[in-house]
């Protein structure tokens, strides 16, 4: 869009009381400033923006269908609950220096990491990733609806493609595309058929082909289903598991906060050892309402405990 253009859009924007899309278009406008050697009007355009919450923002598509396909997230609600490994603490805030950082990779010809592959078990954190990125990068956090997105009717799923990634180029945030295995299966595969070979081929040349400043993360549960071809896509690939005692603790001293009891942790992280970071999240919330309604300031151990005991038998019989 040529700065006349943007110009233009902003005041429109401004006129309609359209936040959203004025946001947009400034980024744009700080991204032209920037590739022209304007690093202190882009970083000043920047920082104007993030002057600003832009959480929990309405989706507006030229295009009514995408209401249906992308929804607009929360995000400061997950942060409380987000505890990982050392390792992939690290990665996250490379991902996020590099995002701040954009412009002067670009003098050396250098794009910052965008496209984001987070793979492991469910309520590891991949989730909870993206909203804590887009909460870092001071973007809109917005969720692909995979169940939506994938259809039986010839062509139509990867037209739908075509509508996210325009908005993606258009609209600056982080994208979320959970259970990405759902698209992104392998072609080889038994249950294979010539439609999802298709949309997957559209997939891989419009992840490739993007361009913008958007982040793109795709979560899956099962890496294995992946095609291989989507891997050279992905500017990083992060694993996620079950947490580890140092991260049972700290999640557990975190949730509980103010209704923490003076006792020991070792009990609670033997009980809860093998279960996700959302499985013990809510053991915590459940003890935490247990106390509420028998008018207790604090969660007892055994009471912890037990919710935590509850919460494994019942993923035991799932099995």
């Amino acid at each position: 869009m040529a700065k006349a253009e943007q110009i233009k859009a902003l005041i429109a924007s401004h006129l309609e009381r359209d936040d959203e899309h004025f946001v947009t278009v400034a980024l744009q406008l700080a991204a032209n400033e920037a590739r022209r050697g304007h690093s202190v009007l882009a970083q000043d355009i920047r920082k104007l923006i993030d002057s600003r919450s832009k959480r929990n923002m309405k989706v507006v598509s030229g295009s009514g269908d995408l209401d249906d396909l992308v929804s607009s997230e929360s995000t400061g609600e997950h942060l409380s609950s987000l505890v990982l490994s050392s390792d992939l603490t690290s990665k996250i805030d490379r991902i996020v220096q590099e995002f701040h950082q954009a412009e002067k990779l670009a003098k050396h010809g250098l794009d910052n990491r965008r496209k984001i592959l987070l793979s492991g078990p469910p309520g590891t954190g991949k989730t909870m990733t993206a909203a804590v990125l887009a909460e870092r990068t001071k973007l809109p956090f917005f969720a692909v609806q995979i169940d939506r997105l994938v259809t039986k009717y010839l062509g139509e799923t990867s037209a739908k493609l075509r509508q996210i990634f325009s908005m993606i180029r258009e609209r600056p945030g982080v994208y979320l595309f959970d259970e990405f295995d759902a698209i992104g299966t392998q072609r080889g595969s038994d249950n294979d058929v010539g439609e999802m070979r298709r949309v997957l081929n559209a997939l891989l040349q419009f992840i490739e082909g993007d361009e913008s400043s958007s982040l793109i993360v795709a979560a899956t549960n099962s890496l294995s289903s992946l095609d291989i071809a989507l891997f050279r896509r992905f500017d990083d690939v992060l694993h996620y598991g079950k947490p580890e005692a140092p991260q049972i603790e700290a999640l557990v001293s975190n949730r509980l906060n103010v209704f923490l009891g003076d006792y020991s942790l070792n009990p609670v992280v033997r009980a809860a050892k093998g279960l996700s970071h959302a499985e013990i999240t809510q053991a915590c919330d459940d003890a935490i309402k247990d106390a509420v309604l028998s008018d207790q300031d604090k969660v007892k151990q055994k009471t912890i405990v037990a919710m935590l005991a509850d919460r494994k038998a019942a993923y035991s019989r799932a099995l």
